[in-house]
């Protein structure tokens, strides 16, 4: 067989197996890349554990896998069946509104809001007089209600399964991190060198960065709501408070959810006053917290610019989805890099060709 010919064929079944590879994983990407965070994110408590286990490997990352599933297993199963009891407890409670229609007098306090006030009463009595328009109305409520609430329910059992199968690569990732560490360096210093090294580092401190602000802002906003919750009165502050916290790294929902209903069951308790008080409570205190805090926290972190962590967080999430937070930020950090090299190496090249023509 011709030599050409040879060398053809053998890339040809190397193209074939890279990309067979890639379609097995494709379904898993998400998934593993998001083990891989957790993996960079807690090595340091993987060794500190390698060390008390005696260097047993299998030993350190199970008991890792064993305290992932403490700490993020049972605290989002537990969230998901309250959710659930949460949606038939409205379910039941607005059905009779929408059979036995409104009491007839409006409440006193909504008569006396300034500007609407009079309007809002006024409209109360037409819904009172008109079973069709009333219940049109719950109807817009109720519907988008319960659709949130039962997406975000599928949302939070099917993360379950997703944290269980990351738990999963975490342990066998973990059990032979030294083999990809090894790796992992050796590939970067062949392909380049200094720079791959340095990369390396960055794309490990920006993750790690990334964690730190997601975590750090969450851990917040959960204070900021357990104080809102113990003002106003709300009882199963514990629950909630860990609520918060796992609400606040979903993006888009947040923790919105949870201050919200806090403040509709304040309004059926008829403390209106408190339940003013929570939604303003949640609106500048505990939402807010989200936009100033996290890239605050990774840009110390990561040592990176603020300007690139905003476009890097916002951006990598439209684009990538959750895990777009720690592949936007590092992604553009490796970029910067990049450039900022291909910028020193070009000045010192016209340097160098100044300097001979001067010559």
């Amino acid at each position: 067989m011709n030599p050409g010919h040879k060398q053809l064929i053998q890339i040809a079944l190397v193209a074939l197996l890279l990309i067979g590879c890639i379609a097995v994983l494709l379904p898993f990407t998400g998934t593993l890349l998001f083990a891989i965070v957790i993996c960079v994110t807690t090595l340091p408590i993987r060794n500190r554990l390698l060390t008390l286990c005696g260097g047993r490997s299998n030993l350190a990352a199970l008991l890792v896998s064993i305290l992932l599933l403490l700490l993020l297993v049972a605290p989002v199963a537990l969230l998901s069946g309250s959710l659930a009891d949460g949606v038939e407890i409205a379910i039941r409670y607005l059905k009779p509104l929408m059979e036995k229609g409104l009491p007839a007098d409006p409440p006193a306090w909504l008569a006396r809001l300034p500007m609407v006030g009079r309007n809002a009463a006024a409209y109360w009595h037409e819904l009172i007089e008109s079973r069709e328009e009333m219940n049109a109305l719950l109807h817009q409520f109720v519907d988008p209600t319960r659709r949130l609430a039962l997406a975000t329910a599928a949302l939070l059992a099917q993360g379950l399964l997703q944290l269980v199968l990351v738990i999963f690569f975490v342990f066998f990732i973990f059990r032979d991190a030294h083999l990809y560490a090894d790796a992992l360096h050796t590939g970067s210093r062949a392909l380049a060198g200094d720079l791959g090294e340095r990369m390396l580092a960055l794309a490990e401190g920006t993750v790690t960065g990334v964690m730190v602000g997601i975590v750090g802002t969450a851990a917040t906003q959960a204070l900021v709501a357990m104080i809102g919750f113990i003002i106003a009165g709300v009882p199963g502050i514990i629950i909630l408070t860990v609520a918060t916290f796992f609400f606040s790294m979903v993006p888009v929902i947040g923790a919105t959810l949870i201050w919200l209903g806090a403040a509709v069951w304040l309004y059926n308790e008829g403390q209106t006053g408190w339940a003013v008080f929570m939604v303003g409570w949640g609106m500048f205190g505990i939402s807010s917290v989200d936009n100033f805090i996290k890239p605050i926290l990774i840009s110390r972190t990561a040592s990176l610019p603020l300007l690139l962590i905003v476009v890097g967080v916002f951006g990598g999430v439209l684009v990538f989805g959750f895990i777009g937070l720690f592949l936007g930020p590092t992604l553009l950090a490796l970029g910067q890099v990049l450039v900022r090299e291909w910028l020193a190496h070009a000045d010192s090249e016209s340097s160098l060709s100044e300097e001979i023509s001067r010559r």
